[in-house]
């Protein structure tokens, strides 16, 4: 009972979050829709019956409203729309579409109603379904937390149906027949005398019909994309180069520029010289930030030397010098009161407090996102007029700063949402699109494209926070009777929403995401998540708290299961009833060959984790020779409810792990004289192409709901890659990166 009041105080503290902001209220209003934004501006003969179908004389468009940054986003959600309203899959054009709150994303805020994803009583129901109440209120655009395509599997599906309603109907206006004697095939609409009509035709006559509101949906039997592998959307131009990214925008009389910002982080400028800068070839302008300066050049290489010509003092980081001074900061957290504790099963204390009890701490880095595309911005500001370009997670966003920098109505903003060279979270931050906006105020008129230098964005990121977890645990009967995981760090939601001026009250879920929610079987089982201070900027990374926690946590059952002299899949298995999560693990047991013999000095670890509802298990075969280790293979089960794109969510798996996989080996920021020491790939070093395992992937649907796979795959990864070297040598790794302990072949 305890909980389910915590978890309703932090529904209410949400709601009342939403209060403050000056949101609008009423079931009325949250049952209103918005209003379409693809209705501004039509021409004559273009119809746009719904917010993600644009029809026109030259066909059809599916507006995709979330970010594609090479997860394949675009290909999955026009899918969605074109199996209903059932357009031939190479004539549709696929578009990013406006800012608009009509792309408010529900399904997002669910990770934060508090419930447990194998908890699917109806308090637990109601709630995740309350979720969607501050979200439209809010109506944030938002790509992230792996909630796109659970966001938009029925909102875009009834678009799409209720699309094909109105073009059967205008048809039989036309024809003068009865709507049900009447078919669709490929965009057109089939009378029974062999009549076609095409959308394109149809679309003058069909702006007087009122769409739908809850057409009938294709069952399954009958679809023609979902469930089968797409072509990519964006696959042709990224492999021929022509993509247009948002480092690729050139309009005429354009100027390029840089920025130059204080590194000790949030320091602020105290003063600078900018005499040497001015006078360099190419340089138009000096344009003050706040806590640095931005550089306005013919070209972006003149706007990079004139920066570095700069003379700044700078003013102190608001933080510990060094390293030690953080991770200091963080162990501090564990003596205060706890942020939160979401699970809190049996009497932990009691069960702890007799027999031989092991115990462990761990630690993580501060990782970056290190984006291969450098961050960038371009940005116009002519006749109270302002376009963006960028490479953006939400773009609703990009309109408030815009409002705030220069004061104009949203009618007069427009955001171009770009293709992403990697996103994984940095690019929901603002900083980058603010400077541009900033510029383009100061150049009034005159079109200017920021890019950031590498070394700008590996020192000025919004970091995974580094942290410390600790657990203590008991093993009877050979299996963890008792289990006390607490885990510290900084708070991403403070930092990254305190930079929106959002602020959210209560526990910050990410904290201990991955630690409470796991669906392991143990009477006495605790999670307790403590904040530490604010430390450097911290942000949303690729699975965010799940991908630190599954290391503790993973690595925790590894060392139990060791402890009690079992094998660690059994051991899994017998603490997990979940159907759907019990099938992963003994999948990637029978893909792996767990259990089989292995040549001298291999190894396998595993690892489980249920991160935004999606049960993972991978297991990492490794070998160890002349003092190194080398990564051979690598396999994942995963369940994803239902599997859309069966290539996608491969792909999207064998991504995350490559993912998980360099930051476990290398990922490291560390803080000396209060700024970041990394600045580039020659010492922010990532898992090369002959270090990447071969991996297979299996893609299995016993979920009870359809899930997301941008992160789930990620946080197993270093655990499994932990436990293997363990398998492989004896040597038990509580630090990442494991480079600091052990070599990589």
């Amino acid at each position: 009972m305890g909980r389910i009041a915590s978890i309703t105080r932090r529904a209410f503290l949400l709601g009342a979050s939403v209060v403050a902001g000056g949101v609008v209220f009423g079931y009325w209003q949250y049952k209103r829709p918005y209003d379409n934004p693809l209705k501004d501006g039509l021409g004559e003969g273009e119809l746009a019956l719904t917010p993600y179908i644009r029809i026109d004389q030259s066909g059809v468009t599916i507006i995709t409203p979330r970010a594609e940054m090479g997860q394949g986003v675009h290909t999955t959600l026009a899918a969605l729309v074109a199996e209903e309203l059932d357009v031939a899959w190479d004539a549709i054009r696929v578009a990013h579409g406006p800012a608009s709150k009509a792309y408010y994303n529900g399904a997002v805020l669910e990770e934060g109603a508090g419930f447990a994803p194998t908890d699917t009583s109806p308090m637990a129901e109601r709630m995740r379904a309350f979720m969607h109440v501050p979200a439209k209120l809010m109506g944030f655009q938002i790509t992230g937390g792996s909630s796109s395509v659970a966001d938009a599997y029925q909102k875009m599906r009834v678009a799409g149906a209720a699309a094909r309603e109105v073009m059967l109907e205008a048809a039989a206006n036309k024809l003068d027949v009865a709507k049900a004697s009447l078919t669709t095939e490929d965009g057109h609409v089939i009378a029974a005398d062999g009549t076609r009509l095409s959308y394109v035709e149809l679309a003058p006559l069909a702006g007087d019909i009122e769409p739908p509101a809850n057409p009938k949906l294709k069952p399954r039997s009958r679809w023609r994309y979902l469930g089968k592998s797409m072509p990519r959307i964006d696959m042709v131009g990224k492999s021929t180069g022509t993509a247009t990214f948002a480092i690729d925008v050139r309009l005429p009389g354009m100027l390029h520029a840089t920025v130059k910002m204080n590194p000790k982080l949030g320091g602020g400028l105290a003063r600078y010289n900018d005499t040497a800068a001015r006078a360099m070839p190419g340089v138009k302008q000096i344009v003050p930030l706040n806590g640095g300066v931005a550089v306005v050049a013919t070209n972006t290489w003149y706007a990079f030397q004139a920066a570095e010509a700069i003379e700044f003092e700078w003013a102190a980081a608001p933080y510990p010098a060094d390293t030690d001074g953080h991770f200091a900061a963080v162990a501090a957290a564990f003596e205060g009161d706890h942020d939160s504790r979401m699970r809190d099963d049996g009497d932990v204390e009691e069960a702890l407090a007799s027999g031989d009890v092991i115990s462990a701490e761990y630690r993580v880095p501060y990782l970056a996102h290190a984006t291969m595309e450098p961050l960038n911005a371009a940005a116009l500001l002519k006749d109270g007029k302002l376009q963006v370009w960028a490479g953006n997670q939400a773009p609703t966003q990009v309109v408030v700063e815009a409002q705030n920098i220069i004061g104009l109505e949203e009618k007069d903003i427009t955001v171009h949402t770009m293709l992403m060279g990697g996103g994984f979270g940095r690019r929901a931050e603002m900083d980058f699109i603010k400077h541009a906006i900033h510029v383009a105020k100061a150049m009034e008129g005159t079109p200017v494209s920021v890019t950031w230098s590498r070394e700008e964005d590996m020192t000025h990121d919004g970091y995974r926070p580094l942290g410390i977890g600790r657990f203590r645990a008991k093993v009877e009967n050979g299996v963890p009777s008792a289990l006390d995981i607490a885990v510290a760090c900084p708070s991403v939601i403070e930092s990254q929403m305190g930079r929106l001026d959002i602020n959210i009250p209560g526990p910050d879920a990410t904290i201990a995401q991955a630690t409470w929610e796991q669906p392991y079987d143990i009477p006495n089982y605790r999670s307790t998540g403590y904040r530490a201070k604010a430390l450097l900027p911290v942000s949303s990374w690729r699975s965010v708290g799940a991908s630190q926690n599954g290391f503790y946590h993973e690595s925790a059952m590894d060392e139990i299961a060791h402890a009690a002299g079992v094998d660690p899949v059994e051991m899994r298995l017998k603490l997990i009833s979940h159907v759907p999560s019990r099938k992963v693990i003994e999948a990637v047991a029978e893909m792996s060959g767990w259990g089989s013999a292995l040549p001298a000095g291999h190894g396998r670890g595993i690892a489980f984790v249920m991160a935004f509802g999606v049960p993972v298990a991978e297991v990492i075969e490794v070998a160890y020779a002349d003092g190194a280790i080398r990564i051979l293979k690598a396999f994942a089960a995963v369940d994803v409810g239902l599997a859309l794109d069966p290539r996608n969510v491969e792909a999207q798996v064998q991504s995350g792990i490559n993912f998980g996989l360099s930051a476990a080996m290398t990922g490291e920021i560390t803080v000396a004289d209060g700024r970041v020491e990394q600045t580039n790939f020659d010492t922010y070093d990532g898992i090369r192409i002959h270090q990447a395992p071969e991996i297979t992937v299996r893609i299995l649907e016993n979920g009870d709901r359809i899930r997301g796979i941008g992160e789930p795959g990620t946080p197993p990864a270093a655990p499994a890659l932990a436990n293997a070297i363990f398998a492989a040598t004896g040597q038990r790794i509580r630090e990442l990166p494991l480079a600091k302990h052990i070599d990589f072949a």
